[in-house]
């Protein structure tokens, strides 16, 4: 590798929409998720609604798909 042409490498805590935090190592201090292994439904074996209605309303409007 060369020298000084490499981010700085650091402990970074990560918190996710849920409230679960931890810390891994990144070239940023904090990094923010919407989902992580405390509330992914993989891990967590439940299933989560997620709300896609408004999208999909506001793309048929945009590109007058009715």
């Amino acid at each position: 590798m060369k020298p000084a042409i490499h981010p700085e490498y650091h402990r970074c805590v990560v918190t996710c929409a849920c409230g679960n935090t931890f810390e891994t190592r990144s070239t940023v201090d904090q990094l923010q998720v919407e989902v992580c292994s405390k509330c992914h439904p993989f891990y967590t074996g439940t299933q989560r609604l997620v709300d896609t209605a408004g999208r999909i309303e506001r793309f048929n409007r945009k590109y007058g798909r009715q």
